[in-house]
């Protein structure tokens, strides 16, 4: 069972174990993750999501991971309470994917926020003065007002992750990217019965339900052990 809980980040708890404190570096997440795929003695793998999302980097490369090794090994998923934003694009990439019957999933979107502090600034007496280099290196800065051209660049940098957010979710989830677009929220955060009416998840289920259903289904495709006495038929056979 590998837990992701807390803030989605790229390297936010790298000098802590991978459970916290508070975060999950996605980084640490997939080096994880790789051990898990070479151990033999792990049959499958369970993700508990417990998180809000977080920052896109590291991202990405994490939901590619995750559906490499479902070609290796059953990845399952668990919303367990909360898989928001970025815990979302994570836990669609996995073989299955389930939300408990409290939990919530979506916020399929991405945004980023410019303060302008100009005229707080301004009443205080205070002017900056900003020295540079480089046509927009300075551009989004938080001392004057958001002109058109900055606007429209980082709204195009918003653009460009949602449409990869739009993308991997499409492909989690087995949906043309149309549907993922215009449904599934539209950036709002769905309970449980109206994520698994939309498509968003496999179905509903306690934590201890999925894990149950894995070991089950682990017993069912156990070989059964042969008995001493075949063993030692065998043998005396190959004699």
């Amino acid at each position: 069972m590998l837990p992701l809980y807390g803030v989605v980040t790229q390297r936010g708890n790298m000098v802590d174990d991978i459970s916290g404190p508070g975060s999950t570096s996605t980084q640490q997440f997939t080096s994880v993750l790789r051990q898990m795929l070479a151990d033999d003695t792990v049959g499958q793998i369970l993700i508990d999501i417990d998180s809000p999302g977080g920052s896109v980097y590291g991202v990405s490369e994490l939901a590619s991971e995750i559906v490499k090794a479902r070609a290796q090994k059953p990845v399952i998923a668990v919303a367990n309470s909360l898989a928001a934003s970025a815990a979302y694009w994570i836990g669609c990439s996995a073989s299955e994917f389930y939300v408990t019957p409290g939990g919530e999933v979506g916020s399929i979107g991405v945004w980023q926020a410019h303060f302008d502090y100009s005229k707080a600034l301004e009443e205080e007496g205070v002017k900056p003065t900003l020295i540079s280099a480089g046509k927009f290196k300075v551009e989004g800065n938080p001392y004057v007002p958001l002109d058109k051209q900055a606007q429209a660049f980082m709204q195009s940098r918003v653009d460009d992750y949602y449409n990869a957010f739009i993308e991997a979710v499409a492909q989690g989830r087995g949906v043309s990217a149309s549907e993922v677009r215009l449904g599934m929220g539209e950036g709002r955060v769905l309970g449980a019965d109206a994520a698994l009416a939309a498509g968003m998840v496999d179905g509903i289920a306690t934590f201890d339900d999925v894990l149950a259903n894995m070991q089950a289904s682990v017993r069912s495709t156990k070989p059964r052990s042969q008995s001493r006495l075949k063993q030692a038929r065998d043998a005396l056979a190959l004699i």
